[in-house]
């Protein structure tokens, strides 16, 4: 497995001139050989957080492939011309099945893919596809609304911090369905949100997390990629939500739960279509229902009863009966008192994916 960028750099450099312009690598009989399935990471696989759950399921592929799959993966690579440059290099040494794990991957993917029509390319989280480009992406706003929940039971001042990267859809719909959930059981309850404008800056995340604190948040939530705000909330005696990975090792006493993503089941399941000739193009977008997303590791300071009540809504979730963005008798407004959500209806795929608004209760503007 590669380690770093510079590693991959220099093992491709090696490949001849004629693979790195795009002419395809030689390729083995059917049956010969592994199947070479590569994978490409924004940040370095730590204990935890959003590339230890990709490489966690990178390995899961592994293990259920066994010797008909070889797998390698690169990390802390950039967005822009070394993403380009790692993702050819990895299509001219022979990797069939290349998984990329940012959407700012994906102008890089999609140039590459041109020149590499034999080679397949899963963008997670991307956004645009092509005859051997697929995309993916999780709901991970399903659990966001359950964390909701059990902050809204637990925390006593009623006021949640969030510490994020982006104003991307993503991240408003982890936002609003955190307050929506937080609120459905704690109706005066508030969210603050602290932007970063990265998603990858440990001492920035921690300086956010205890900002928070000090301005009264007794419960955090984040989507950036390390276990900084974890940390940083053990450290001060408050309440945590993990995201990504469970995170208990760095908060034993703060974390109250963990949103996780699992991408086993789904890589493996690519990686089969591989190697029977049926994989094509789609996208795919899964959740609760579908095990890509599950609340977990309940940690000491969340009751009992929450717990058994987190975990009968994740229920109602992947049955259908529970969709965190449909509104009951009332209507569900933004923070400036626009009506978003009519009483009684639900959002679609199509306005969940678009979202530029933040729910009534969140305590913050939405940077220029």
């Amino acid at each position: 497995m590669y380690k770093n960028l510079a590693a991959a750099v220099a093992a491709a450099s090696l490949v001849s001139t004629a693979l790195s312009q795009g002419h395809p690598a030689p390729s083995s009989p059917a049956g010969s050989a592994p199947l070479k399935a590569a994978f490409v990471y924004l940040t370095p696989v730590l204990d935890a957080g959003w590339t230890r759950q990709h490489d966690e399921g990178r390995r899961a592929l592994q293990a259920a492939l066994g010797p008909r799959v070889q797998t390698r993966a690169v990390d802390s690579v950039p967005e822009g011309p070394d993403a380009e440059r790692v993702l050819r290099d990895l299509a001219a040494l022979g990797n069939q099945l290349i998984f990329t794990t940012s959407f700012g991957y994906t102008e890089s993917v999609m140039r590459v893919a041109r020149d590499f029509p034999q080679v397949k390319f899963e963008s997670v989280t991307g956004f645009k596809r092509a005859d051997n480009v697929a995309t993916s992406n999780a709901r991970y706003y399903e659990g966001r609304y359950l964390s909701g929940i059990a902050a809204g039971r637990a925390s006593k001042t009623g006021v949640a911090g969030f510490v994020v990267g982006f104003p991307i859809p993503e991240v408003l719909q982890g936002i609003n369905a955190f307050t929506l959930g937080m609120r459905s059981v704690n109706p005066k309850a508030t969210v603050k949100v602290v932007w970063l404008d990265t998603w990858f800056d440990p001492p920035r995340e921690r300086d956010a997390a205890m900002a928070l604190f000090n301005g009264g948040v007794d419960v955090v939530s984040f989507q950036v990629a390390s276990t900084a705000v974890m940390q940083a909330a053990q450290e001060r005696g408050r309440m945590a939500i993990a995201y990504h990975s469970d995170m208990r090792k760095d908060g034993p006493d703060a974390q109250l739960l963990a949103v996780t993503h699992q991408w086993g089941d789904y890589y493996t399941a690519r990686a089969r279509a591989v190697l029977d000739g049926s994989w094509k193009s789609q996208d795919t977008w899964g959740g609760v229902r579908e095990g890509m997303i599950r609340v977990e590791g309940f940690g000491p300071k969340l009751p009992t009863a929450v717990r058994e009540e987190v975990l009968q809504r994740q229920k109602d979730m992947a049955q259908g009966r529970l969709q965190p963005f449909k509104a009951g008798d009332q209507p569900v407004r933004d923070n400036q008192g626009q009506v978003r959500i009519p009483a009684g209806k639900q959002l679609d795929d199509a306005q969940i994916l678009q979202m530029n608004w933040l729910v009534e209760g969140v305590q913050a503007t939405l940077p220029k």
